[in-house]
């Protein structure tokens, strides 16, 4: 079972009479296809597994280390690789597959970004990593939580991952893009907005859609090339007409007009 990620419809552009409306958690877990929610067994189940390990702190006695992305990438202690060792015995009895295990524990770690308990889904998709390395959802996942918990630059650090590990992934591409996107709005860097134009020209070779040309719209008009922003706003209307963002559509309108005369 795939998790897919959507983005809440924004412009991105950061102007004060948009920002004030922008949510928080501009980016909200999706599934994709016919899912079927996880029974009060199957949570049951997950939280005896990932309950050993839930409150391990770390060296100074703070911050639990199953909150940290990726365990926090530091070498572990007795303890720690005990407890793993324990977890990973208990998947290996209560799963096919240890790939199965880490899209299991991926899948609770949606449900709890969509339940706001963003601690508690870092640790489901550290334990997801943990069983797998390999798998996006974990990358992804954890930088949700860390964009959520205003770490931009953390969040597409390990967005970066999940785009390595799964290079068809265009979903994940424009969420990277869009973070990037972000990033730079907030602390110019052309080589920020390069790696966005980058992922979002990835994601439309492996996928053409409207989203992501909408983004890379949003890449020219932060470049001040409006002529391109209007082409890859077109493409984008044309691919999917209900995906478009009136709100930005507006803000190019007042740069330059339509070239096509199709907007007004």
């Amino acid at each position: 079972m795939s998790v897919r990620i959507k983005l809440i419809q924004w412009t991105l552009l950061g102007l004060p009479f948009l920002s004030a409306a922008q949510p928080k958690q501009f980016i909200t877990s999706a599934r994709s296809g016919d899912t079927v929610r996880q029974s009060k067994s199957e949570h049951d189940h997950s939280e005896t597994l990932a309950h050993p390990a839930e409150s391990t702190l770390d060296a100074s006695g703070g911050l639990a280390v199953n909150t940290i992305p990726l365990f926090g990438e530091r070498p572990k202690t007795a303890e720690q690789i005990s407890e793993e060792i324990h977890f990973l015995n208990d998947c290996d009895r209560n799963f096919a597959s240890r790939t199965e295990a880490s899209e299991f524990f991926a899948n609770r770690g949606w449900d709890y970004i969509d339940k706001q308990q963003l601690d508690t889904a870092a640790h489901r998709f550290n334990l997801a990593w943990l069983l797998n390395d390999k798998n996006a959802d974990a990358y992804w996942g954890l930088g949700v939580v860390c964009y959520q918990k205003n770490q931009l630059p953390e969040a597409i650090r390990l967005m970066k991952k999940g785009v390595a590990v799964d290079e068809n992934n265009t979903v994940l591409m424009t969420d990277l893009a869009t973070l990037e996107i972000k990033h730079y709005q907030e602390k110019p860097n052309e080589e920020m907005l390069t790696d966005a134009e980058a992922n979002l020209q990835r994601a439309i070779g492996v996928n053409p859609n409207a989203l992501s040309y909408q983004k890379l719209s949003v890449v020219y008009y932060l470049k001040a090339n409006y002529q391109k922003a209007w082409d890859y706003f077109h493409q984008a209307s044309s691919l999917d007409f209900s995906a478009i963002d009136i709100s930005y559509l507006n803000e190019l309108l007042a740069k330059q007009p339509d070239p096509k005369g199709k907007f007004k």
